[in-house]
């Protein structure tokens, strides 16, 4: 039998169950990472509680497409230079976590819209367990993401979410520990 069968290998075996996130795996918070001013709230909230619990943190950042798609050659410097942004934002991030929480985190970069690429990251990394955001304090409102999970987007994410006030300042958020 080779190791990629699922079948019981003796007569009474079950094989085990489908559910990666069950288990005593660590848990794996995620956190969204933007440049809002509220972000570092879920930042910080995120190590906080990986630290307690002995899990991890998870960023990811998102590259959503420019609106007006140019020439070619203008598109993709455009790209790379995007994506060479977004991991030097991830390296300074990941210091942080790595300062706050003890461990280091696992980072993600993935380009498209937000939302949907949340949704695909959580199904496709079955290791994450719940979704860290903050809530904006401004004018415009909680954010585009607080408001779409508020409109259903929470149904297709499958792991709790958790929404932290942006106006929270680490001394606030260190003492829930």
């Amino acid at each position: 039998m080779t190791s990629t069968d699922n079948r019981p290998t003796s007569p009474g075996d079950t094989p085990a169950p489908d559910c990666a996130r069950c288990g005593p795996s660590p848990r794996t918070f995620l956190v969204l990472v933007d440049d809002s001013e509220e972000m570092h709230a879920a930042l910080a909230y995120a190590c906080l509680r990986a630290r307690i619990a002995d899990g991890q943190v998870a960023l990811l950042r998102v590259i959503e497409p420019p609106a007006i798609q140019s020439f070619a050659f203008i598109r993709k410097a455009f790209e790379r230079e995007t994506l060479e942004e977004a991991g030097q934002l991830l390296q300074r991030m990941a210091g942080e976590v790595n300062r706050r929480s003890g461990h280091i985190p696992v980072l993600y970069v993935r380009e498209g819209d937000t939302a949907e690429e949340l949704v695909s990251l959580i199904r496709d990394e079955p290791a994450i367990s719940v979704l860290v955001l903050a809530v904006g304090t401004g004018k415009r409102g909680p954010g585009p993401l607080v408001s779409a999970i508020s409109q259903g987007l929470s149904t297709r994410l499958g792991v709790p979410v958790t929404l932290v006030p942006g106006t929270l300042s680490d001394e606030d958020i260190e003492r829930m520990g």
